[in-house]
Order: C-alpha cells, then sequence, then structure tokens
C-alpha cells in the first residue's frame, strides 16, 4: 500500500492512483513489489529538521528515503520536501510537476537498490529515473 500525507504543506496536485500504478510498474522492473511506502510531504523547515535528527546532516534536500525494505517487498518512509522540489525545477529551468515526479520515483529507486553518491552512480541514478518517467 502507498499512502499520501502532508506535513505543514498543501498536497500537492498528483493523481494518486495512477501515481501508485506507475510506481508498482516501475518496481516491477527491478522484479520488486510495493509493500508499506508513505510519501510524507512536507517544507523545507520539517526535511532539515528530519535530515538533522536521523541523519546528522545539517542541509536541506528535496527527499530523504528511509529504507525499511523487506526481501523483494519495498517498504520505506519517504520525506519530500516541496519547497525544495520547487527550487530545483526553477534551478533546472524544469516543470515543477515534472520535477515533484521526478523525485517522488528518485525514493523508488533507491529502495530498489539504486544508489547516487559513489562514482559514476547519479549516471545510473538518472537514467533509471528517465526510463521510469518515460513508463509514466
Amino acid at each position: 500500500m502507498i499512502s499520501y500525507q502532508t506535513d505543514g504543506v498543501e498536497m500537492p496536485a498528483i493523481k494518486k492512483r495512477e501515481t501508485t500504478e506507475w510506481i508498482k510498474a516501475v518496481a516491477a522492473t527491478y522484479g520488486k513489489r510495493v509493500g508499506e511506502i508513505a510519501y510524507i510531504f512536507c517544507s523545507d523547515e520539517k526535511i532539515l529538521e528530519v535530515n538533522r535528527q536521523y541523519l546528522q546532516h545539517d542541509y536541506y534536500t528535496d527527499i530523504i528515503t528511509f529504507d525499511y525494505c523487506e526481501g523483494s517487498r519495498l517498504n520505506g518512509d519517504l520525506f519530500i520536501s516541496l519547497d525544495t522540489v520547487r527550487t530545483n525545477a526553477e534551478q533546472f529551468g524544469s516543470d515543477y510537476d515534472a520535477e515533484l515526479y521526478r523525485v517522488i520515483i528518485h525514493g523508488i529507486l533507491h529502495l530498489c537498490g539504486i544508489n547516487d553518491k559513489g562514482p559514476g552512480e547519479r549516471e545510473i541514478m538518472e537514467a533509471a529515473e528517465n526510463r521510469a518517467l518515460a513508463m509514466r
């Protein structure tokens, strides 16, 4: 089950049923099934608080993914700062909705085992995001 929640922000205008089906389809391409996934849309202030409290990082980010996966079942909490999504969309000259869906699937790709911090990993993640976005 995928749930969509907010913390101090308005729910973004996403089509939840279609988004859930898309996420399941992307997960299936990696041999994964969706278990319990919670999206928590929040502000920069909230994501900074989560980053400091749980990861000891003192900076803003667009998404923080907490991975509770068990085998091929994806479970996790995904905090998404709508403020940073908007800032990134402006900075990259991208549409807000396109950037939001990129971030939504970015967290799922992390749960599927794709990383983006090591050498060459960012390019692998971007390619995976582009493939997933093309499925939408």
